[in-house]
């Protein structure tokens, strides 16, 4: 039976590895859309059902505006690179709920939902663009299955085949597990995966939200508003599952000027298709 196990780990590992787009990192990805997406919309809808929406229209407004802006940035990139049944698969909606955590998250598919809690570490419409950009990211990158399948070679388990069952919904345990790969319900801010998710969301987000027409810069500020919050206390970031707020803010400015090669060309390849 271990053998079979083992086999059956190497040879996903085999089949499953891509690249993801703009930034080339290789992944382990087992985890197919026809799986993951039926069981996010649900678990956004059940979401939806149980948290309260803002009853702030004008934020509710520029967020969805916002929202809109990228994702169609987003799938004109997707549509322009060979990308276009991914991109028909995404169901984009974009809600803001009425809670003081300062976190915002994307299910596989588009499904995005900030709180309210980090509107004041945005500020703006570019910090929003900021944020909302680094959570399409994630999803856009499949963070979320990355990590799913991952967890699954280690256990050397199939989540891919318990998901498509449909038993997520039915367990509460792995219902949790599946939202926490996700980041819903985290209260440690915005969404923590690895250092190299982190840095990649960041980067890739920087690209969206700059092919969305926003402002770039914008991207590192949000990150000295949340250090600011943070009052500088921290872990190490060598004992930190994501990058120091003070590496994100190198970083994203570090990036900006390739960011901004990357969106105008991105733009000019789905001006022509």
């Amino acid at each position: 039976m271990r053998k079979l196990i083992s086999i059956t780990i190497v040879f996903l590992f085999l089949v499953s590895c891509s690249k993801v787009p703009i930034t080339g990192r290789k992944r382990v990805n087992f985890v197919s859309d026809a799986q993951i997406l039926p069981t996010a919309f649900a678990q956004y809808s059940g979401f939806l059902a149980q948290n309260k929406l803002s009853t702030n229209a004008a934020k509710t407004a520029e967020l969805k505006a916002v929202g809109l802006r990228i994702s169609k940035a987003v799938d004109r990139f997707m549509r322009a690179n060979g990308m276009e049944s991914e991109a028909n698969n995404y169901r984009w909606e974009f809600n803001l709920i009425e809670d003081e955590t300062v976190n915002a998250w994307c299910m596989p598919g588009g499904k995005v939902v900030f709180y309210t809690g980090i509107l004041p570490i945005a500020k703006n419409v570019d910090g929003v663009a900021a944020i909302m950009g680094h959570e399409v990211a994630h999803a856009f990158a499949k963070h979320g299955q990355e990590r799913m399948s991952q967890g699954a070679i280690a256990q050397g388990l199939s989540l891919g085949a318990m998901i498509a069952s449909g038993s997520v919904s039915k367990d509460p345990a792995k219902q949790q597990m599946f939202l926490q790969a996700f980041g819903v319900g985290t209260q440690l801010g915005m969404l923590k995966f690895s250092r190299t998710h982190e840095t990649e969301a960041d980067r890739l987000g920087l690209v969206f939200m700059l092919m969305a027409g926003y402002n770039g810069e914008e991207a590192a500020e949000v990150w000295v508003r949340m250090s600011q919050r943070a009052g500088g206390k921290a872990p190490p970031e060598f004992l930190s599952t994501h990058p120091s707020n003070q590496s994100r803010i190198a970083d994203l400015k570090a990036y900006l000027p390739k960011a901004k090669v990357h969106a105008k060309k991105f733009n000019a390849q789905a001006l022509e298709n």
